[in-house]
């Protein structure tokens, strides 16, 4: 078997580890699949999926985490090129969600095997995501983190603790209109979520999708309670034992209308900041992307 088989030289599996390329080479190599790794920018995998996708390729291997594997994507689904996913983030949620092996070895040989699912994708303003989209306090969070990281050459996780603290410390909420299957809600939230399928909430498991092929949006809706109210909230969502006045969670959507009386909102995608023009439209994909994973259970 041949594939083009792409890596993030600028992201986090590089950059802490040097041989990442030649662990992924081997690991593809053991498992009889031919691909020279090919080091790209970032900003590059989408540009080389797209093409990839435009040649009728049966195959594009992703050897990286959920930004590399997100930004292939969404320019995957809807084709008839399958993604593959050699797992080197630091979280992999969606190689997790599917089931994909963490372990490089096991992973090259499940590519091998070419089992393929078929997986929804979301998308927002015509940006597909795979994992989920938030308004509020996140978003913050995460170009407080880039900054750290890009000024100071803190680690990823120091970053993020600097970050959360700093962003509690300022915590406000965010007044949203809310339209979804002919109903509208007026929200003052510090958080809305919206994520590609539905979400576990509560320990173990927490963060963790039982499926991907459910074709509806999981959104949430924390009420405002100031930061004490906001983090008692948190803990009870995580221990199982959340109030109804916790947050509010629309079940059943495939389309969700966010307006604001900001003409751009920024929003935390798969890890990423962006800004977008309001209204946010956001919708899901059914099944839009094919996959090389394990069967469902």
């Amino acid at each position: 078997m041949r594939a083009t088989v792409l890596l993030n030289r600028g992201g986090g599996a590089v950059a802490s580890d040097d041989k990442a390329a030649t662990k992924a080479q081997a690991a593809l190599a053991g498992a009889g699949i031919a691909g020279n790794i090919e080091l790209v920018k970032g900003r590059e995998i989408a540009q080389r999926s797209r093409a990839a996708a435009e040649r009728g390729d049966p195959l594009l291997i992703v050897a990286g985490g959920d930004g590399s594997v997100g930004a292939a994507a969404a320019e995957l689904a809807g084709t008839t090129t399958r993604l593959a996913i050699l797992p080197l983030g630091t979280l992999n949620h969606f190689a997790r969600d599917l089931g994909i092996p963490l372990d490089l070895t096991e992973a090259g040989a499940l590519i091998a095997e070419c089992t393929e699912r078929r997986v929804d994708v979301a998308e927002v303003n015509g940006r597909t995501f795979i994992n989920n989209a938030t308004i509020g306090l996140y978003p913050l969070m995460v170009i407080d983190r880039q900054s750290q990281q890009r000024r100071l050459g803190r680690s990823k996780r120091l970053a993020l603790a600097v970050a959360a603290l700093r962003t509690m410390w300022n915590f406000h909420a965010w007044r949203l209109r809310l339209s979804a299957d002919g109903g509208e809600e007026r929200v003052e939230t510090p958080l809305l979520f919206v994520g590609n399928n539905e979400y576990r909430l509560a320990l173990p498991g927490a963060g963790r999708r039982k499926s991907l092929e459910d074709g509806q949006l999981s959104v949430l809706v924390m009420r405002s309670k100031g930061l004490p109210g906001f983090l008692a909230a948190t803990v009870r969502a995580l221990v199982g034992i959340p109030r109804e006045d916790d947050m509010a969670q629309l079940a059943g959507v495939t389309e969700l209308k966010v307006d604001s009386g900001q003409q751009r909102l920024t929003l935390g995608i798969d890890g990423e900041t962006v800004t977008l023009d309001t209204p946010l439209m956001f919708r899901i994909r059914p099944r839009a992307l094919r996959v090389i994973a394990p069967p469902p259970e």
